[in-house]
């Protein structure tokens, strides 16, 4: 159990997962109840730094730089009035209120923290999700899935080792040598290629004079759906499509990927494509942890069933946000889409559901309006669909603009957690460093 405090006495609410909705809800939450000593609000993270999950193909590439906007959990949560304990939700125990935490472990495997256990009064679980490799052969042992930000330096690392590694040796390049493939042509995929375009091409530029990025580098999409981009319209994946053919991007769609090896990946209809690098985002699930944790209803991929007020089936006492909540969209046969902003959304709602419960009022139903889908090509270009607020149904945007509204949902995430005038100073620190730096990350 957690060491007793002061404040022991107040409601405990506890918020597992630090990622956008965890993490913004744990912020207002400590601004309002636990600033003014109405409740403790405590966030459980197995992390120690937050990085906004949309950066990171960007951090991937190289073209964003993690430490530079990285956010540090204990910081946050001493500048707005929540505790901060390190751990990862391993189990539940609903009829003694506790969150059962496993213990926490150094890099060489030396115990940090011990298995503990914390109460609640109310519980908020936003651990998010992870992508599925559908038990895929070779695919968690050769393929890296960009979940967590060092899932990204890891990818990096090997992208830069790859390119030292071609420029320097006496042979030619092997068929795998410089080739990345990206197994999943959603969001994460189609962003990640379009970005290592550019950064692969500023790397080769530093120095690496033996490497030409337009006759070695190789980018390819697997997909098994018919087109890129399947979740989103068709007018938006063509356009995505057309974009990245300018890029010399391949793009194999109707393929389902069998297997991933050292050198390549095999797909269903025979084919194999040689890879030093391959991404898996193909397909989501919510964590393994959560599949029936006592007594829970969840579905097929692990996510909490939910009522439309984010209230879990079995426990009114227990919510759920973000990806792994399978929460009702209304008016719409599916769900709530697992997106970034539906996460924002339902933190926004969580702020006022929390005290309502404590208070013992009626809590409201979630209605997820969905603002739009932006998809980035790198410094090239931005596409996507803007809904509801410009025009009836939605509004079809590309280029500068639209580059201008994918820069802009991120300031508007900073802006929740900092408030207006440190994200404006951020953002201008930000600015100014780029102008000393290299244009990428080179280590």
């Amino acid at each position: 159990m957690d060491s007793p405090s002061v404040s022991s006495s107040l409601p405990r609410v506890v918020i597992v997962g630090g990622g956008a909705g965890g993490l913004e809800l744990a912020t207002r939450l400590g601004n309002t109840l636990g600033r003014h000593g109405r409740a403790e609000i405590t966030l459980i993270e197995r992390g120690r730094s937050h990085l906004w999950k949309p950066l990171l193909h960007q951090a991937a590439a190289g073209t964003l730089d993690i430490d530079d906007n990285e956010l540090n959990y204990l910081a946050q949560s001493t500048w707005h009035h929540f505790k901060y304990r390190l751990g990862a939700m391993e189990g539940l125990d609903r009829a003694g209120r506790r969150v059962l935490v496993a213990p926490t472990l150094d890099d060489d495997g030396r115990e940090i923290v011990p298995r503990r256990s914390f109460d609640y009064d109310i519980l908020v679980i936003a651990v998010g999700s992870q992508n599925n490799d559908f038990g895929t052969p070779g695919a968690a042992e050769y393929a890296i899935a960009l979940d967590t930000p060092e899932d990204a330096r890891r990818f990096h690392k090997r992208l830069v080792n790859a390119c030292i590694a071609a420029n320097t040796q006496d042979g030619p390049l092997r068929p795998e040598q410089l080739k990345v493939v990206a197994i999943g042509a959603g969001a994460t995929g189609v962003e990640l290629v379009a970005e290592l375009h550019n950064s692969t091409r500023v790397l080769a530029a530093y120095g690496l004079d033996r490497i030409d990025p337009e006759r070695d580098v190789r980018l390819s999409l697997v997909e098994a759906a018919p087109r890129i981009l399947p979740a989103l319209s068709e007018r938006l994946s063509a356009a995505a499509a057309a974009e990245l053919a300018k890029l010399g991007v391949q793009m194999h769609t109707g393929k389902r990927v069998t297997a991933v090896t050292a050198t390549g990946v095999h797909t269903a209809d025979g084919d194999f494509l040689p890879a030093e690098l391959v991404v898996w985002a193909a397909g989501v699930k919510a964590p393994d942890f959560l599949r029936d944790i006592d007594g829970l209803e969840t579905n097929r991929t692990n996510q909490l069933i939910v009522l439309p007020t984010l209230q879990t089936t079995h426990d009114a006492r227990i919510f759920a946000m973000g990806d792994c909540a399978a929460c009702p969209w209304e008016g719409h046969a599916g769900n709530v889409p697992p997106r970034a902003q539906a996460a924002h959304q339902q933190a926004s709602l969580l702020v006022h559901q929390v005290p309502r419960l404590l208070a013992g009022k009626p809590l409201h139903a979630f209605r997820y309006r969905d603002f739009g889908s932006l998809v980035s090509l790198g410094e090239h270009s931005t596409v996507g669909s803007l809904m509801g607020g410009l025009s009836k149904g939605s509004m079809f945007i590309e280029g500068h603009f639209a580059r201008f509204i994918y820069w802009l949902l991120y300031r508007m995430h900073l802006h929740a957690l900092h408030g207006f005038w440190k994200t404006v100073f951020l953002t201008l620190a930000r600015i100014i460093s780029r102008t000393t730096e290299p244009r990428i990350k080179l280590h």
